[in-house]
């Protein structure tokens, strides 16, 4: 079971080792929109549809969302980071930073069982959306829009 709607963002600790950036703490995150993506190395969806993803990150960037990835193992395969890295940085082309969760810290507290799987957050830091897949981004779109617009 995931996230409940309007529950708290969870911790981002416990990442093996941070990608494009170092780890948000709070203060860098209070009063932000945030957009935080879950994706895999082996997830074809998630490389499918990764210029969505760019795409919504390139736009919401510049309205101030915050965007975040964070690399979801699902086999012992997917645990070299070195790998991980490459993918994201010439494959995918992420440039927004990207915890490496191997130790699933993150992807637990989240209870997040699917990837792509997208995590919308308010500005006073509460769930406002959730969803898994490759389709349906006009839905993150109004959920952004949304929460940019709530004082």
């Amino acid at each position: 079971m995931t996230l409940r709607m309007r529950s708290p963002l969870p911790s981002l600790d416990g990442a093996i080792a941070w990608v494009n950036g170092s780890q948000p703490q709070p203060e860098d995150l209070a009063g932000k929109v945030l957009l935080i993506h879950f994706w895999s190395i082996s997830c074809y969806i998630c490389h499918e549809v990764v210029e969505e993803v760019n795409s919504l990150r390139d736009e919401y960037l510049t309205k101030g969302v915050v965007v975040l990835a964070v690399h979801q193992p699902r086999s012992e395969s997917e645990l070299d980071i070195d790998a991980v890295t490459k993918d994201l940085q010439e494959e995918m082309k992420l440039t927004q930073p990207c915890a490496i969760d191997n130790d699933h810290a993150i992807v637990s507290r989240f209870e997040n069982q699917y990837v792509p799987g997208y995590y919308v957050f308010s500005k006073a830091g509460e769930m406002r959306h959730f969803q898994t897949g490759g389709k349906g981004y006009e839905r993150i779109t109004k959920a952004l829009d949304k929460c940019l617009e709530e004082e």
